[in-house]
């Protein structure tokens, strides 16, 4: 039987890719929390996994082996995040306060999705070794 890493890891691989944008994106946030006119940014996180399972799903259920594989979309859309402050002045809708919990809560779901993983691999790597010591 031949082992799937799609099937065991995909999903998850995808779910590292979609927090490493988003931190990108939320260290933007900070980067530019002077800048005026600067409009906070955001990914849906629920929404890109959501695609991307819609995505995983059809591909899985194609119906002949020479139908074109569709690819995840490698992101979801940005969208600018509602502010949660009133306006300043200067059109900035930075919360530096704010994105610095999103960035911790963010980074923090990060490395347990990596926790995750390695346990994956490290399981896989037993298995293949079998008896072997």
């Amino acid at each position: 039987m031949a082992i799937s890493l799609d099937k065991m890891m995909g999903f998850h691989h995808k779910a590292m890719q979609v927090r490493t944008e988003r931190m990108e994106i939320i260290a933007g946030n900070l980067a530019n929390a002077d800048t005026p006119g600067y409009k906070a940014k955001d990914l849906d996180f629920q929404q890109v996994m959501k695609q991307a399972q819609t995505s995983r799903d059809h591909n899985l259920n194609r119906t002949h082996e020479n139908h074109i594989k569709g690819s995840m979309k490698a992101s979801g859309e940005v969208q600018y995040r509602v502010p949660h402050q009133p306006d300043t002045g200067d059109g900035n809708s930075v919360d530096v306060q704010m994105e610095r919990n999103t960035f911790l809560d963010n980074g923090l779901r990060y490395q347990a999705g990596m926790e995750f993983l390695n346990g994956k691999i490290k399981g896989m790597k037993k298995a293949l070794k079998g008896g072997q010591q």
